[in-house]
């Protein structure tokens, strides 16, 4: 039979049973749509990794401490004490380095009157602002003499400021206690809202670092240290530069590993782009098993199909079909119904990756690939799954077949 008359026959055999064929799609649409979404969602969340990371600064240099015990355990965080005010001096003198500020936060709560609100206390200096990207929307940067003098000043995040001065009020030049301790409020900073971890990061309060070590947390330590490099080109030579100069302040001899860790922003990148995928994967795989579902389901049907229709292909085969006739218009149907699963679910799913970002404010980004992906699935489940049952059919007997009952 020519090709075009075995898809005719298909059509109407798929049109004498809708609700049939419609609920053996219903796996394939829910698996492509489920594919789509999760690859949309994937691919938006590392854009928006990868925005978020450069928008920091693409030459950023963060410093932590870092400890390799040696029973195997590693450790990494504030809660390590290896950063000091030496170590920050010492890199000043960095020639690969134009910018550095240390780092030493506590969380503790912020009160003005009866208002009060939890929040994180960072102590910074003066070069923290352009390090991180951090604009000043009212008021001034506290200066390099304020650090030097363990000054009591701070500026705000709009979370801070809303929840402290709910009835509108200027916060410039008025006190607030973080703990016991009091800060006059000398600047508010410009907001850059939620991240892509879900943290506020305009509920924050920015101090002198000395103030912070001395009036608060009582140590000489920092939790980080972040630094600028020169240029974008001169991370590597930075961290080359930082490594060396920080080995030598904390006195390490050539076979101990060191104490602190040097991270660019672009291993960063590197590194949430490679958890993203992962995550990504692992949940496409999960979706995919939809898709698994939906091709047992077609390969039952078709199963179905040819018992129901043993006499016709019994009559086919007699008056002259043969039994590569018989394969093809059994796996055309196979993967028609594969198919017009697949295009439903592609709709779905667009339209999913459409939706999500105003509901639930995911990103989202509709790659070609993954639409390109899906067909080439849904063609082959068609063909996987209904390539036996339509072998079954082929290798029938005309004379059994026309005595089926």
């Amino acid at each position: 039979m020519k090709i075009l008359n075995l898809i005719k026959l298909a059509i109407r055999a798929l049109q004498r049973n809708k609700l049939r064929a419609l609920l053996t799609m219903l796996g394939i649409i829910i698996g492509v749509a489920s594919v789509i979404t999760m690859m949309s969602i994937g691919e938006g969340s590392k854009q928006s990794i990868n925005a978020s990371l450069a928008s920091m600064g693409s030459n950023m240099i963060t410093i932590q401490p870092y400890s390799n015990e040696p029973g195997g355990a590693r450790m990494m965080g504030s809660s390590l004490k290896t950063l000091t005010i030496k170590d920050v001096e010492a890199l000043k003198n960095a020639l690969d380095v134009a910018l550095i500020s240390p780092l030493a936060s506590s969380n503790g709560q912020s009160i003005n009157g009866a208002n009060n609100w939890p929040t994180t206390i960072q102590g910074v200096s003066p070069d923290y602002l352009e390090i991180r990207k951090v604009v000043v929307k009212e008021g001034i940067m506290f200066s390099d003499q304020d650090v030097r003098s363990s000054a009591k000043v701070c500026l705000l995040g709009k979370t801070v400021v809303d929840n402290l001065f709910p009835n509108g009020d200027d916060p410039i030049g008025k006190i607030i206690r973080f703990g016991k301790i009091p800060f006059q409020v000398i600047g508010v900073l410009v907001p850059k809202g939620t991240s892509n971890f879900g943290q506020d990061q305009d509920d924050i309060i920015i101090a002198p670092y000395t103030t912070v070590q001395k009036r608060i947390l009582s140590t000489i330590y920092f939790g980080s240290i972040y630094a600028s490099a020169v240029t974008e080109n001169a991370s590597n030579a930075a961290v080359a530069e930082i490594t060396s100069i920080l080995r030598e302040t904390h006195h390490l001899r050539d076979n101990q590993d060191n104490d602190f860790q040097v991270r660019t922003q672009a291993e960063l990148m590197t590194m949430m782009n490679s958890t993203s995928s992962m995550l990504t994967a692992l949940l496409t795989a999960v979706a995919s098993i939809s898709l698994l579902i939906g091709g047992i389901g077609i390969m039952n049907i078709m199963y179905v199909s040819v018992t129901e229709r043993t006499r016709e292909i019994g009559l086919r085969m007699s008056i002259g079909a043969r039994g590569v006739d018989i394969l093809l218009q059994f796996l055309i149907e196979a993967i028609m119904i594969s198919i017009t699963g697949g295009v439903i679910g592609v709709l779905l799913g667009i339209t999913a990756a459409i939706v999500i970002p105003s509901m639930l404010n995911w990103p989202t980004v509709i790659s070609q690939s993954s639409i390109v992906i899906s067909f080439l699935v849904c063609a082959l489940t068609g063909i996987f799954f209904g390539y036996y049952p339509a072998l079954k059919a082929s290798r029938l007997d005309p004379i059994e077949a026309l005595h089926y009952e």
